[in-house]
């Protein structure tokens, strides 16, 4: 196919995503996850009602609207944030495999959070203003960044040899620092089963949860993927560099520490705010960059961008997917997308055994 033909189709492919990740949204507002139905002209009035316009609907017909806008809106900005964060550490360590959930980013994210609700005492489950939902949001968002950080510094740091990361260091010493963090959610949620509030919210946040959302969590994580998107002009080209090897992008003048480091921490940041607002949902990272990868390409400057949106589109339609055939028996959605990527992982190692006996 000539280059003009591929840009059209991935043009088409690009128009495709965003209309159906807006008619995912539509479709949201008018089944949502309780037996209410709405017509699209009612779920429009609901939605300009949550936003000051009375447009004379009931107060529980809005409400029930409310929550699910917040919702799915919440949905798409955790999916673009966990799919945007995989696109950049597969783009730095130049692997597929590389994922926010495999190399322990979101597992020191919710370590954080986890040990931020129980120092919290159950306060933040309520995420009312009420009750403090700034002061605990906010710091449950930092606990959780800095646990992300520390935990892919870990990481790096015995992974790397002489400033090298080995890949094959990078996932083994990932597993063992996931397993070191899961025996420390464990302890957590062993201590914390005598305080059923603060159990609960732990559990909560370990298998994800997207319910009960508001325009804060809305904007909290859609401001940090736009502020976190004004670096990928910047780190696309020196990614693209860095697909030859750091030596040879080095000798092009990318200063490949600060672009790693930028990386990382835009990457952690990303994590960090999807299990602020969310909780821990795996493997999202992984799936969808390496999808992107396949239909459009290598290059960062689309494989960024475009991870973004097919992140959106990725989560909220597993979402609304399982919502509809499962009802009330829904998994939460970090049961669902390990569910899905566990065996895309497998999937890609066995497709990969060739360069893994080469490393």
């Amino acid at each position: 196919m000539s280059k003009a033909g591929r840009k059209t189709t991935h043009q088409a492919i690009l128009l495709v995503l965003i209309l159906g990740l807006f008619g995912i949204i539509v479709a949201s507002l008018i089944w949502g996850r309780t037996p209410a139905t709405y017509g699209i002209g009612t779920a429009i009035d609901g939605v300009l009602q949550s936003f000051g316009m009375d447009r004379g609907i009931s107060w529980k017909t809005q409400s029930s609207i409310e929550l699910r806008l917040w919702r799915v809106l919440t949905t798409a900005g955790v999916g673009s944030a966990l799919a945007y964060a995989g696109a950049l550490l597969q783009g730095t360590f130049r692997n597929g495999l590389a994922a926010p959930s495999i190399i322990g980013v979101t597992a020191g994210a919710s370590l954080g959070a986890a040990l931020t609700i129980l120092f919290l005492g159950g306060l933040l489950p309520t995420f009312s203003l009420a009750t403090g939902f700034e002061v605990s949001s906010f710091g449950i968002l930092l606990a959780s960044f800095a646990g992300s950080f520390i935990s892919v510094g870990i990481v790096v740091l015995l992974a790397s040899e002489r400033g090298r990361v080995s890949i094959p260091s990078l996932l083994l010493t990932g597993i063992a620092v996931n397993a070191c963090l899961a025996g420390l959610l464990s302890a957590i949620h062993s201590y914390a089963l005598k305080d059923y509030e603060v159990s609960r919210a732990i559990f909560s946040w370990t298998f994800g949860n997207l319910d009960d959302k508001n325009g804060t969590h809305v904007f909290l994580v859609w401001a940090v993927v736009l502020v976190g998107s004004l670096a990928i002009p910047r780190l696309a080209t020196e990614l693209d560099l860095f697909a030859g090897g750091e030596d040879d992008a080095r000798s092009l003048g990318v200063a490949t520490g600060r672009t790693k480091f930028l990386a990382i921490s835009i990457a952690a940041l990303m994590a960090a705010t999807a299990v602020a607002v969310a909780g821990q949902i795996g493997f999202v990272g992984l799936v969808v960059p390496h999808l992107v990868r396949l239909i459009f390409g290598t290059s960062h400057r689309q494989l960024l961008p475009f991870s973004i949106i097919a992140g959106a589109f990725f989560l909220t339609a597993v979402e609304f997917i399982q919502g509809a055939l499962l009802k009330d028996a829904a998994f939460q959605p970090g049961v669902m997308t390990s569910l899905v990527g566990g065996p895309f992982f497998l999937l890609l190692l066995v497709r990969k055994r060739g360069s893994l006996r080469s490393w």
